[in-house]
């Protein structure tokens, strides 16, 4: 519970690298995640090229900071293994959800940045990371430890909740 509710979005780290086992752990969590029938219809890219990174924000106009971080993961859907069809998207999302709740946990600092269903950011990001056509781009997710720190937010709203009818 404190991972999820003190995680927030972080958009300035140190140069500290994140270590390969900590990535794997990071990536674990990911594929624990839900889906659909349990088809996974995920592949997840990871970004430690400082010269792929620097031409990411050329593609994708919020992710100015992934010029800082140390690396970032990519979350992809792949339809051919999606036999639910769009349910890929909710797969894709708990699997982002699932790093950026690990993220927290290992004291290191994250941001979504969608990327699906923008088809220039799609386009571009295939492009820059040759991505085979019928793979989605979905998530963009710079890591790094954070040089910037950022109190809890409480989002609980009660007038959001309704019990039996609406």
């Amino acid at each position: 519970m404190e991972a999820i509710l003190t995680r927030r979005s972080i958009r300035s780290y140190t140069s500290d690298a994140v270590p390969d086992n900590v990535l794997k752990e990071l990536l674990k969590a990911a594929m624990a995640a839900p889906s659909a029938d349990n088809e996974q219809p995920w592949h997840f890219m990871v970004i430690k090229d400082r010269n792929t990174l620097n031409q990411i924000p050329t593609v994708h106009p919020y992710a100015k900071m992934i010029k800082k971080a140390p690396v970032a993961i990519l979350v992809c859907g792949d339809p051919d293994l999606a036999v639910h069809g769009e349910m890929w998207v909710q797969d894709c999302s708990a699997a982002t959800e699932n790093i950026l709740i690990a993220v927290q946990s290992k004291g290191l600092g994250a941001v979504w940045l969608g990327v699906y269903p923008r088809e220039e950011r799609i386009n571009g990001l295939r492009r820059l990371l040759q991505i085979p056509n019928r793979i989605i781009p979905f998530a963009l997710i710079p890591i790094g430890y954070p040089a910037e720190e950022k109190p809890p937010s409480n989002r609980y709203r009660e007038d959001r909740i309704h019990h039996d009818i609406w």
